[in-house]
């Protein structure tokens, strides 16, 4: 027998200004502690906000797109 996982729809917060809102809202495995989002030519990096409740996350950084 296998574990179900499940999904959650999570709250990306902060990162740039022009970070679209519909990109703000994605499903993610409620185990998952990162979440990357591509975005004009790199990507956004949240982490789990361990003060907040577990549907936040917080914007850590950008790494761009190798080429």
């Amino acid at each position: 027998m296998t574990d179900i996982q499940q999904c959650v729809t999570v709250d990306l917060r902060g990162g740039p200004e022009s970070f679209p809102e519909e990109l703000r809202h994605p499903q993610v495995l409620t185990t998952q502690e990162r979440v990357k989002i591509s975005y004009y030519g790199g990507y956004e990096h949240f982490e789990r906000d361990t003060e907040s409740d577990d549907a936040v996350y917080r914007w850590i950084g950008r790494t761009r797109v190798a080429e």
